[in-house]
């Protein structure tokens, strides 16, 4: 999934849209002389995804890039790669080798969390903050890839993500009222299954099976607990970008047309594999080669439990699951 594609989605879904820049246009009329001209405010939250980051680029615009210019906002990154859904909340600061900032639009916060930041900058700036999009919970899971069976680990860690991201958008929801942003949304972004890759990489080491159960995990379990957490206030959304087909952008790298998702494609050395697994591998690799959580373009719904608990990447599914696609 691209940050081009990532921007398309969410206006396309109806979060962003017209009505929402005209409000905020309203909001601007009504603050002092001084500050009738500028852009309301778009802050980001989150890890890796947040900060655009990329292996062998580091921070990059990211999806946040776009989002801000196509709905004409002031972008305030406060994300950290690495971040976990504990992190946001309690540890200070955001440098290496432990965390990543943003490269575009950053925004520091040497001395408090990434959490308390967004809601001091929100109470500097009362009635101009008219959008926030949160990603987290990736990080929380990570180590579950090493477990024998990663399914009951993520399970585990189910009630934390809960509250940790409850915690994390009633804050700033409270914030957002008290300082006059009564019409801001806060956007919670599905967090795609990065360990796809795993189903051909590394050559010679990979985990198709960790890859097949990881589709139980995301799917079935962390997306559907973000879900009920970021919808948990009012005027907070849940966008479901992993289920856009890829190459529906229109604009950035993501332009044109796509294949059916059960389509097999060439890929050296692994031979005929499930598209969206390719481009895993070929645009991203895997969770575990980088020490990001790069996004897989074109994965399955990542919110739905209706899906097979069978990996996308296989080479020959069975005729039936043509029908549940």
């Amino acid at each position: 999934m691209t940050t081009a594609l990532v921007a398309t989605v969410l206006v396309a879904a109806g979060v962003l849209s017209v009505p929402l820049v005209a409000q905020a246009a309203q909001a601007a009329q009504a603050a002092p002389a001084a500050a009738k001209t500028a852009a309301p405010y778009y802050l980001s939250l989150g890890d890796s995804y947040s900060v655009g980051y990329q292996p062998g680029k580091g921070a990059t615009v990211g999806y946040t890039g776009y989002v801000a210019t196509r709905v004409k906002m002031q972008l305030q990154n406060f994300g950290c790669a690495g971040a976990t859904t504990n992190s946001i909340l309690n540890s200070i600061g955001c440098a290496p080798p432990s965390g990543l900032a943003a490269a575009f639009h950053p925004v520091a916060y040497p001395t408090t969390t990434q959490e308390q930041s967004a809601l001091a900058f929100i109470a500097a700036h009362p009635g101009r903050v008219s959008l926030i999009t949160v990603s987290i919970g990736g990080n929380d899971v990570t180590a579950c890839a090493a477990t024998a069976d990663p399914v009951p680990c993520v399970s585990g860690v189910e009630a934390t993500l809960k509250t940790n991201v409850s915690s994390l958008v009633g804050s700033l929801r409270s914030a957002l009222v008290t300082n006059g942003d009564t019409s801001a949304r806060i956007i919670g972004l599905t967090y795609p299954d990065v360990l796809l890759g795993d189903y051909v990489y590394p050559v010679g080491k990979a985990n198709a099976s960790l890859a097949n159960l990881s589709v139980t995990a995301f799917d079935a379990l962390i997306n559907p607990t973000l879900m009920a957490a970021y919808t948990s206030v009012p005027g907070g959304s849940f966008v479901n970008v992993t289920q856009a087909p890829y190459k529906l952008a229109t604009a950035g790298d993501d332009t044109g047309g796509g294949p059916a998702k059960s389509a097999q494609v060439a890929l050296k050395p692994y031979g005929k594999i499930r598209w969206p697994c390719g481009r895993s591998v070929s645009s991203r690799t895997s969770a575990r080669r980088a020490t990001s959580t790069p996004t897989p373009r074109g994965t399955r719904s990542s919110a739905s439990s209706s899906w097979p608990t069978t990996s996308p990447c296989q080479r020959r599914p069975p005729p039936a699951e043509a029908d549940r696609r």
